[in-house]
């Protein structure tokens, strides 16, 4: 079957578009909506219940076959988890087919399958169909499930869990659904470590029995297959999948949107940018008379670059790298309106007023002739282009099931995008973008952000991590009386080896790697010498990606193989981190000690080295944990930790860098003292 579009029509309107005279005083009236003609995909029914759509596409032979089961959001409560547990256990062998033998199998065919606690997607070419449909089937029918293979996961999740600790995007997406749909409801539940230790072997089995079965399930076919073909597959395999129990779930109310607007504060002090989300519930269905028109709405407030909310906090004023808005659907009363970005430390206060301002543009202005027009042309060309590809097709067959759809939703798509109306925008953003009743959730390090919001007269609401109320951080710390900088860089130099040690060094050689991308990584060496000699260069893949080099006097850097020299103003301040152990050199240059701060839970001093350097030393150890550098992109901290003893010298063994919202964890690999370094490394 083929999605069909009438190519006269366009190939007429764009050769009337390059021949006619055009007018540019005023804005062209838009064309009609392309004719879109979806060809309805073929059906059928086992006799379990199994609700099958087939849309057959011969371009290249290859199938894909994707099972849902259309089950309610489900609670999970105390064993929340449960159900990510149970989706890594299945498609890894079949008490019929080991583990082993049934993953080689499927990478013998050249073939994918995978599954979530849902349903599953296979796809291979498509002489092997039959094989891939009977592996897939037999892994949902018969899962392999072990309980050696349960604690394996349930160790991972547990790590992933601690991994997710420090990270501000967790929290903010963590406390966000809390806060919004309440703790016991399906969106807004989240796992902890504490639910996880709830979880038995047995509760995944009871899941699976209750949960993944075909009672609410379809299987949507794609590709180079026949009717006949699909029907005797599906018989022969899925047929004999038995019907569970029908569960009724019910569904708890989400909480009420917020009385005020208001900012709910998450304090996270190892953060180096802030989350800033304003959001509010909406009750939204695809089939709502509004649909077409929130998805304008959304379109030209911060549904891409050009949006109200990005031309505002990107290209205006520099606060982030993208500023976001978007609305959920939900067939059960359960989605949000959300509008955001991440930014830096010191813009957050103005970045909230900011996004504030321009949903309040949006509701009371007119949009721009343009800014609509360029929204619909944007749809437009998504929406044809989209189907293009045959699994498009399918899910749009599979929405329309799912979501009591008329059948000619898609047909009419584009004819309901270009109607929308400046008074329907307005409409909709003052029925949907609640303003008066959002949330604005901010997750962040409060000692250097909540002063400024606090003047912004939003009332602030304070919570935790896990979105339970708290009380307003306090970060005066008190300062011993008799503490100054010197003490606290001599308690450092004593801390790593003492200042005879330290004395003794002439160079040091470091090689560290971290992981750029799964599979990816990045090295780094660092040589330093105490005559102003630095040197340092990161490569991946066996190229160099940057190199910097000091030789006491002068610099350059190298990037991607463009050399270029530094300024003397960057050499001197390269120069001041150029020692082996710049803190020797701090005690000389008129270093202040600032304050105490909590440093991811442990209390740190805070030395301003320069206006844009700050280092942070452990008030129990005395060794860095920190150094923080201001730029006109934001700060960029360094975090030290895992020392260990090379020469009778403590060094860090773990660097870990933080690149915008990114962390690159580098291990240190080797450390050289007094060897491996000369002075033609520098030239």
């Amino acid at each position: 079957m083929k999605t069909k579009i009438s190519a006269f029509v366009v190939l007429f309107l764009m050769a009337m578009g390059v021949n006619a005279q055009i007018d540019r005083s005023k804005m062209p009236e838009p064309g009609p909506a392309p004719k879109i003609t979806l060809e309805k995909p073929g059906e059928f029914k086992l006799k379990n219940g199994i609700k099958v759509l087939v849309v057959e596409n011969n371009k290249l032979p290859r199938v894909s076959y994707s099972l849902t089961i259309d089950n309610k959001p489900i609670s999970e409560g105390e064993k929340a988890g449960v159900s990510s547990i149970l989706a890594a256990m299945l498609g890894n062998g079949t008490t019929n087919i080991p583990k082993d033998e049934f993953n080689d199998e499927i990478d013998f065919l050249g073939a994918s399958l995978g599954f979530g606690s849902q349903g599953a997607f296979a796809s291979s070419l498509s002489k092997y169909s039959d094989r891939i449909i009977e592996l897939m089937a037999d892994a949902a029918i018969n899962p392999l499930l072990t309980e050696e293979e349960f604690k394996k996961e349930k160790d991972k999740l547990l790590e992933n869990l601690k991994a997710e600790a420090k990270s501000v995007d967790a929290v903010a997406n963590r406390v966000g659904g809390a806060l919004s749909y309440g703790t016991n409801h399906p969106r807004g539940e989240f796992v902890t470590e504490e639910t996880v230790n709830n979880i038995e072997f047995a509760d995944v089995l009871a899941f699976y029995e209750k949960y993944f079965n075909p009672n609410n399930a379809y299987i949507v076919v794609v590709g180079d297959v026949k009717m006949s073909d699909v029907k005797n597959q599906l018989k022969k395999h899925f047929g004999v999948w038995e019907k569970s129990v029908e569960i009724d779930i019910t569904i708890p109310e989400p909480k009420a949107n917020a009385q005020y607007t208001q900012i709910n504060f998450v304090d996270m002090p190892n953060a180096v940018q802030s989350n800033i989300s304003l959001t509010n519930n909406v009750d939204l269905k695809m089939k709502d008379e509004d649909y077409h028109k929130v998805l304008i709405a959304n379109k030209i407030l911060g549904g891409g670059f050009g949006s109200y909310l990005n031309m505002n906090l990107r290209e205006e004023h520099g606060y982030t790298y993208g500023a976001r808005s978007s609305v959920g659907t939900s067939r059960w009363n359960a989605s949000r309106f959300t509008a955001g970005a991440a930014v830096r430390n010191a813009v957050t206060d103005s970045a909230v007023v900011e996004t504030l301002k321009e949903i309040n543009r949006i509701k009371t202005e007119p949009v721009d002739s343009e800014d609509l027009a360029n929204a619909k042309a944007k749809y437009v060309g998504d929406f044809v282009l989209a189907l293009e590809s045959p699994q498009t097709i399918a899910r749009y067959a599979l929405n329309i099931k799912l979501n009591d759809l008329p059948e000619d939703f898609y047909a009419t798509y584009l004819e309901k995008i270009n109607a929308v109306t400046k008074d329907d925008v307005m409409n909709v953003a003052n029925k949907y973008f609640k303003t008066e009743n959002a949330r604005i959730i901010v997750v962040g390090k409060g000692s250097e952000v909540l002063e400024n919001l606090e003047k912004t007269g939003i009332p602030i609401k304070y919570y935790d991590k896990f979105a339970n109320p708290t009380e307003k951080p306090n970060y005066e710390i008190e300062m011993p009386a008799d503490m100054d900088a010197a003490k606290v860089l001599n308690a450092y130099i004593s801390a790593i080896g003492g200042k005879d040690k330290l004395d003794n060094v002439n160079s040091v050689k470091m090689l560290a790697e971290a992981e750029l991308q799964p599979g990816m990584m990045m090295e780094l060496e660092m040589k330093k010498t105490v005559k102003n000699q630095f040197s340092q260069e990161i490569s991946a893949m066996g190229q160099s990606v940057m190199k910097t080099v000091i030789d006491g006097d002068s610099g350059y850097m190298v990037m991607q193989g463009q050399k270029s020299d530094m300024s003397d103003e960057d050499v001197k301040k390269a120069m001041a981190e150029s020692s082996p152990f710049p803190e020797v050199n701090y005690l000389n240059q008129g270093v202040s000690l600032d304050k105490i701060e909590d440093i991811d839970g442990e209390k740190a001093y805070k030395i301003q080295v320069d206006a844009e350097t700050a280092a942070f030393y452990s008030v129990e150890t005395g060794l860095k944990i920190k150094e923080e550098k201001s730029t006109p992109m934001g700060s960029q901290s360094t975090f030290y930790s895992d020392y260990k003893d090379v020469a009778g010298i403590m060094f860090p063994f773990k660097i870990s860098q933080t690149v915008g919202p990114r962390k690159f964890d580098f291990i240190v690999k080797e450390v050289k003292v007094n060897e491996g370094v000369s002075d033609e490394d520098f030239d």
